[in-house]
């Protein structure tokens, strides 16, 4: 299949590979709302900009999303292909306005689950957000020399949090030639450790965005000394800030990242943000807050001793959780039937929603896990 950049000012190759993806692939969100009447209407220098949005879900038909953007402008610049594509995934009727609001005030006591079963008393548990700086163009559309500009933005601000004792740690770059850069071996045990984002030079998706451009140059990571708060260089999104512990204490999660959080963006330029699509981020599944949180939960009853997600994401729709396997999308259930649950909503819901609904959702799977 030709590739969309191989067709810039050839309208009929660009739509007639869109409507065989759309014929053959109807999950594809950027095929099904692609307008090819829209699309001829613009100049030739927007839809350059238009096909390297769309690239990945071109080359790759069995893409969900379809589309990264390249530049924060984009879902305002090309909101009459964008904005359909958002309110499918996100679940927004056409009658309601998309707009973000943020809250991260939640209980300090109350989403604890070692309360609701001791066995809970030790889990996985992560929550992170996506980032990105206003003054940089999104990790798509960034050059090689960006990326190393950006990574020396944030090693300056890193030295200044090195020295905060509650968040003080080291950064460690993936960059060739960098005073932070790590060894193989180091980065090997780094992501067996779940703490360090995989090689993303080998993703078709990812590569057809443009996001994993110029691999490994100017990517990295941050971690405190205690292990608890990340922070990911150069990833999908130009930052990605975390919390990560072992434990059944929801609220003390949540609130590590937002203190961590705090910290880091009085140290850097401003995130990029609107009123109607919160965070801007680079996929557009994850706009609004851009927060994912999750923990594994064992359900050997509900997956057939892991055998089997297809009931459990059943089930957990009606909770408006996703399920899926401990190595993330398209892995399989870890030993005891161990999987990965997070809120499905991104947009139009709050940070402190997203938390009630992994708590809440988590306490319902585990007593419906126990009836069996």
């Amino acid at each position: 299949m030709t590739s969309s950049l191989e067709t810039v000012g050839n309208g009929e190759d660009v739509t007639t590979q869109i409507r065989d993806i759309r014929a053959a692939q109807p999950g594809n969100l950027m095929a099904r709302y692609f307008d090819e009447a829209y699309y001829c209407s613009l100049d030739e220098a927007k839809r350059e900009r238009l096909h390297k949005i769309i690239r990945s879900g071109i080359e790759n038909p069995d893409s969900q999303m379809g589309a990264y953007a390249q530049y924060c402008t984009d879902y305002e610049d090309f909101e009459p292909l964008l904005e359909p594509m958002i309110r499918d995934y996100h679940n927004i009727s056409d009658d309601r306005l998309i707009a973000q609001e943020h809250d991260w005030a939640t209980p300090t006591s109350g989403y604890n689950l070692e309360g609701v079963d001791a066995r809970l008393k030790d889990v996985s548990m992560r929550v992170r957000v996506g980032r990105n700086i206003g003054a940089f163009p999104l990790p798509g559309a960034m050059t090689k020399s960006s990326r190393l500009e950006f990574e020396t933005l944030l090693i300056e601000a890193f030295s200044v949090l090195m020295e905060d004792p509650e968040f003080g740690g080291e950064y460690l770059s993936l960059t060739p030639g960098s005073s932070c850069e790590i060894d193989e071996e180091t980065y090997r045990r780094r992501i067996e450790a779940h703490q360090m984002f995989k090689d993303m030079s080998g993703d078709p998706y990812l590569e057809s965005g443009g996001i994993s451009s110029d691999w490994p140059y100017g990517r990295g990571m941050y971690i405190s000394g205690s292990q608890d708060f990340i922070v990911w260089v150069g990833e999908e999104d130009h930052l990605r800030v975390m919390s990560m512990k072992r434990g059944s204490d929801l609220s003390a999660l949540f609130s590590r990242l937002h203190g961590g959080l705090e910290t880091l963006a009085k140290l850097i330029p401003d995130f990029a943000h609107s009123e109607r699509y919160g965070y801007s981020t680079s996929c557009p599944t994850n706009l609004g807050s851009a927060m994912r949180a999750s923990l594994h939960l064992p359900l050997p009853n509900l997956t057939k001793e892991g055998r089997d997600l297809e009931h459990v994401k059943e089930t957990a729709l009606d909770l408006s959780l996703a399920v899926r396997g401990v190595g993330g999308e398209h892995s399989e259930a870890g030993e005891g039937g161990i999987v990965d649950i997070s809120p499905r909503a991104r947009l139009g819901v709050t940070e402190a929603e997203i938390m009630q609904c992994l708590y809440e959702g988590s306490v319902a799977l585990w007593s419906l896990e126990n009836a069996n």
